[in-house]
């Protein structure tokens, strides 16, 4: 695949140079095919992303209801580290793949390297911060010691080896810059299938490995993304999209760092920004006790598996807008969105009547507690009301973030992640202050916000896109 994508963009000197696989043009091929050919293995490797985590949850309810509340409520501090992956990722991969439709090679080389210098001085950041501050965030959340404790078992162990987390995906984001999701794709299947062996043996201990409960969850998660990382590295090590690189690429340049800085703090923080939102929401659930916590905890990790179409599609937007954009194709950039929209909305649909259909049992998966499933149920089934609202808001982010306007995606998270709860909770408390009316309000305001994002990214393609 790597070969095609260069055949697509260099001139015929450098195609001798630099042979690559024949198959996806992102500048020319139909939209509609292309988006399926990124977005679906994309998304199957969400997917199993996904499962990683259910299966995190899965095992954690096996130890307990307060260690799958510790869990839910750890989501937030390990997000830190998500939004910084994402942020490296979507800052690298947009750059590489805008260097890549203006057809400058040096540009390419060197935003990989400075991608990876970029991710271990961010690390380094990531690691003091979670480390420093994780249990202070737990007690912001109501928990009890307990669950603090046992959070912190697991989010020690995650922040201490956050490194690797974002090496793999800033070698990750040469890769998806040319449209290759399906190298990460199998990463995260392999990761998966070693997360269910790795997590019982580590939770439960065997032979010589001691017992470590919660902490056993963190260390099979790092030992999965160790594998990852070397897989990844010997990957990229024998692209030849790398031909030429040199050393010297991976020396700090205060240039080419700021410009991924730039590119990738705003949805760094944009997405820090659902971290405090879920510290929000988590805060305001813990009013009803931690078997509330622990059921909408449990509910929205198997949500997650229906939203992986559009999570996919917003991979694919990614890779496709920012080539075209850096190739001045502004008709297939616009092109490239609506297909994008009415695709997401159409499998949304759908899958918002199973999750719907489906609630309750969803959620014992996780835990016989009755209590527990009871909670879970009731955000699954009006949260399926909000999923044909979901793709204007991915996709939106994924077009801004193409264009190199990361700082849309920032302030629109900013909109619906931080200030957005602060809304419902008033409403929802208004109108009887329940768990159930505080995520009917959410579902109302979400709709509302996802209405007038697709209003606004309309008028933003007529007037700079257009004219």
């Amino acid at each position: 695949m790597l070969k095609n994508q260069e055949k697509s963009i260099y001139s015929k000197k450098n195609l001798t140079e630099d042979k690559l696989s024949k198959s996806l043009n992102l500048t020319k091929d139909p939209i509609g095919p292309l988006l399926k050919k990124i977005a679906i293995p994309a998304s199957v490797g969400t997917l199993f992303q996904t499962l990683f985590n259910i299966v995190d949850t899965f095992f954690a309810g096996k130890i307990s209801p307060e260690a799958l509340s510790a869990l839910a409520k750890s989501f937030p501090i390990y997000f830190i580290i998500i939004a910084a992956c994402v942020g490296v990722t979507v800052g690298g991969t947009s750059l590489i793949a805008s260097s890549i439709g203006e057809k400058n090679k040096k540009n390419v080389l060197i935003y990989f390297g400075q991608t990876i210098i970029f991710g271990i001085i961010l690390s380094a950041i990531i690691t003091f911060i979670g480390l420093y501050y994780a249990s202070d965030i737990f007690f912001m959340m109501g928990s009890t010691n307990e669950v603090v404790n046992l959070g912190l078992q697991y989010t020690d162990v995650i922040f201490s080896g956050s490194i690797v987390f974002i090496s793999v995906v800033a070698l990750n984001s040469l890769l998806h810059a040319e449209g290759d999701t399906k190298t990460f794709r199998n990463v995260l299947i392999l990761s998966f299938v070693l997360n269910i062996f790795l997590n019982p043996l580590f939770i439960f201990g065997y032979g010589f490995i001691p017992a470590m409960g919660t902490m056993g969850i963190g260390v099979a998660t790092i030992i999965s993304q160790i594998v990852a990382f070397f897989i990844l590295l010997a990957k990229i090590m024998r692209s030849s999209s790398l031909k030429g690189i040199s050393i010297k690429n991976f020396f700090p340049n205060s240039i080419y760092l700021s410009k991924i800085f730039f590119q990738s703090a705003p949805i760094s923080a944009a997405l820090f920004m659902i971290s405090i939102g879920n510290l929000i929401i988590l805060w305001y659930i813990s009013i009803f006790g931690e078997f509330a916590t622990a059921g909408y905890g449990s509910a929205t990790r198997f949500e997650q598996i229906l939203l992986l179409p559009v999570l996919g599609l917003n991979t694919a937007i990614i890779s496709i807008v920012a080539q075209n954009f850096g190739a001045k194709k502004f008709l297939r950039v616009e092109q490239s969105y609506f297909y994008a929209i009415f695709y997401g909305f159409t499998i949304m649909v759908v899958a918002g009547i199973i999750i719907f259909l489906s609630a309750d049992k969803i959620v014992s998966i996780f835990t016989n507690n009755i209590v527990v499933i009871n909670y879970g149920t009731t955000y699954l089934k009006i949260s399926a009301l909000i999923f044909p609202a979901f793709p204007i808001y991915f996709i939106s982010n994924g077009f801004f973030m193409a264009i190199k306007k990361s700082h849309y995606s920032m302030f629109l998270n900013i909109i619906r992640n931080v200030l957005l709860p602060i809304p419902t909770i008033y409403f929802a408390n208004f109108i009887g202050g329940t768990y159930k009316t505080f995520f009917w309000s959410y579902c109302i305001f979400n709709w509302i916000f996802m209405i007038s994002l697709l209003l606004f990214v309309i008028f933003y393609i007529k007037k700079f896109l257009q004219s």
